[in-house]
């Protein structure tokens, strides 16, 4: 039997994971650089590993409630040509969890919980697996960010 391991964490008082195969790092949520006139689920730009990344604030994605609180924490996740900071309430735990327990729960289809991809259905709790890569390009305004941080980045290869 075959395995999914996962980064659980919570926003609201739900709990949801991502693949570690998309996860560079969990940081403490300091040194962050606001920026005025993003879409408001950007909460503005942190430095890691000396490149800057943007934090997208999963909570106001969700719920349109600012993540607050000092268990925040900021999942710093690669995606295809795209680096960025996913702000959680609480970074839980590190799980693997048996292929046969995920479900497809049918909300893909629905325009704005595409990147909502299976549930982990496990005897004491449901965890709810999410697409990195399909929750960036369903958020209205984030190419433009992507973009630009594409470029900044390619200005720094050619320094």
């Amino acid at each position: 039997m075959s395995n999914t391991k996962v980064i659980v964490f919570r926003c609201g008082k739900e709990e949801y994971a991502i693949s570690v195969d998309y996860i560079i790092s969990i940081e403490k949520v300091e040194d962050t650089n606001r920026i005025p006139h993003l879409p408001i689920f950007v909460e503005g730009i942190t430095r890691n590993r000396g490149k800057l990344l943007p934090i997208l604030d999963f909570e106001q994605i969700l719920y349109s409630q600012k993540a607050v609180g000092m268990e925040c924490k900021l999942l710093m996740i690669q995606i295809e040509g795209f680096s960025f900071a996913l702000k959680v309430m609480e970074a839980k735990e590190i799980l693997d969890i048996p292929v046969s327990n995920l479900q497809d729960i049918g909300l893909m289809s629905y325009s704005k919980t595409k990147y909502f991809t299976a549930v982990a259905n496990l005897d004491e709790r449901m965890i709810t697996v999410i697409s990195p890569e399909i929750l960036v390009d369903s958020l209205e305004g984030i190419k433009e960010i992507k973009q630009y941080m594409q470029e900044l980045e390619q200005q720094e290869l050619e320094k």
